[in-house]
């Protein structure tokens, strides 16, 4: 006997086929079928006229400071999304000094719009490593599921002080501190790491980003913090020095993928974006990627392609498959050797 079952729904599974009229059964907390639902069960839903998916999973959110009071992290949560991968652009909030919280909510505030008054009133402030707050958050109930990326900028201020700024150059023993710190947070269980690159952020008065002229060596530094860990993503967002001109997008794309290199071939995400003052932009990004992809595909000629396909109806297959098809534009490298990268652009707004 089943627990639920969705009936008379259109379904649309994620795996990249066609959407097919069927049911949905669980038991104990998981699917366990998907099309012909046989069994009864304790409790019917009728899905008639609407769509059946698998949770949405977004790759780029902002939740950082909102998760440590809010458990229904809408809107999301009342858009289909069962998780969310927070700590994008290099903004966030741990680890942090006690004296620079202030610092953290007004880069929030200047970078992605939200209203420093807000977080400054709801953040419930109890940590100061990474470990740390990822534990905050874990005591708190929240009705969908969330990952976690160290942001560079908060990384570099808790390193360097009132030295992280934009203009000033991470030294080795900076460089080093920021990678043992950031690898003390992925082996505790952080999703990845973040750094914006971005000339449009500022933070609320009006000041570049701390790691936005990060330079190479201090990208790749702390990129390093992956070697030999079988979990983690990298993230950037970048305009590529669009300003400056388009003569400046592939030294600046070198370094991402100088970043994936020093990372072990771990996954990058990119943002993407068509701008108006280099239009053709995300295709070059798109193309870049692609180019990485055929290089890790002549490296590695003996790579068994990953099935989608677990049991049928299994939980497990559905969430995955749905991450592939929200990707389904995507380029991603998940070589461990040091091919010269990839990037896994996202068609949103950084």
């Amino acid at each position: 006997m089943y627990d639920l079952k969705i009936v008379g729904g259109t379904v649309v599974d994620g795996s990249g086929g066609q959407r097919f009229d069927g049911d949905v059964a669980v038991r104990d907390g998981r699917v366990v079928a998907v099309g012909e639902c046989p069994e009864p069960a304790a409790r019917t839903l009728d899905a008639r006229g609407a769509l059946v998916t698998p949770g949405w999973v977004d790759i780029h959110t902002h939740y950082d400071g909102q998760v440590s009071w809010d458990e229904e992290l809408a809107p999301s949560s009342i858009h289909g999304v069962t998780t969310v991968a927070m700590g994008n652009c290099g903004v966030g909030f741990a680890p942090v000094e006690p004296h620079d919280r202030q610092r953290l909510v007004e880069l929030m505030e200047g970078v992605e719009d939200i209203p420093g008054s807000a977080l400054s009133e709801g953040i419930r402030w109890g940590w100061r490593s990474f470990p740390e707050y990822m534990e905050a958050l874990d005591r708190m109930p929240h009705a969908i599921d969330f990952v976690c990326q160290v942001p560079h900028d908060a990384l570099r201020v808790f390193v360097m002080g009132e030295r992280a700024l934009a203009t000033e150059s991470a030294t080795e023993e900076d460089v080093a501190r920021m990678r043992e710190v950031l690898r003390e947070a992925l082996l505790a269980g952080a999703a990845g790491f973040s750094t914006g690159r971005s000339d449009n952020h500022r933070s609320a008065r009006g000041e570049a980003t701390p790691a936005s002229e990060a330079a190479g060596r201090e990208l790749a530094g702390i990129a390093a913090a992956f070697v030999g860990l079988r979990h983690g993503v990298l993230q950037a967002v970048s305009d590529f020095d669009i300003l400056t001109g388009d003569e400046r997008f592939h030294p600046e794309f070198d370094l991402l993928e100088e970043m994936v290199a020093a990372s072990g071939g771990h996954a990058m995400s990119v943002s993407t974006m068509q701008r108006d003052h280099s239009p053709e932009q995300w295709r070059w990004i798109l193309e870049r990627a692609e180019r990485c992809r055929a290089r890790v595909r002549r490296a590695l000629p003996g790579r068994r392609p990953r099935h989608r396909r677990d049991a049928p109806g299994s939980r497990r297959r559905s969430t995955r498959s749905w991450a592939s098809r929200a990707t389904r534009r995507s380029a991603t490298c998940r070589s461990r050797s040091a091919c010269g990268g990839c990037a896994t652009p996202s068609s949103r707004r950084a």
